[in-house]
């Protein structure tokens, strides 16, 4: 179980769960655009409620998972192309802080 505590293990099951996540929000998604396709009274409706506090949270982690997702991917390109290094660690690390960035500073702009 000692593997299981490794940095590589968590960026593993964290580009795993952001990407099943990110795929549970897509029929969400899908919904609001076809709100949008019959008319805006119903896209209006649902656009309202974007200015609830708990919704800017939401979008915040929704953000902060595709952020993740595409980070932890070019991680992986990254591994595939260069090979295994030393490095990885630092590469899983900065993954991770380049997702807290990016959804932190589009969380900021919607507050």
């Amino acid at each position: 179980m000692k593997a299981r505590a490794h940095p590589l293990w968590i960026a593993f099951v964290a580009h795993r769960v952001s990407g099943l996540a990110l795929a549970l929000f897509l029929p969400l998604h899908f919904w609001v655009l076809g709100m949008a396709l019959r008319g805006a009274e119903g896209l209006d409706g649902v656009l309202t409620l974007t200015e609830l506090p708990f919704v800017k949270v939401a979008e915040f982690g929704l953000v902060f998972l595709l952020a993740l997702h595409a980070f932890g991917g070019l991680r992986l390109m990254a591994l595939e192309r260069l090979g295994w290094s030393s490095g990885q660690k630092t590469m899983a690390a900065t993954s991770i802080a380049l997702a807290i960035f990016v959804s932190g500073t589009f969380f900021l702009k919607a507050i």
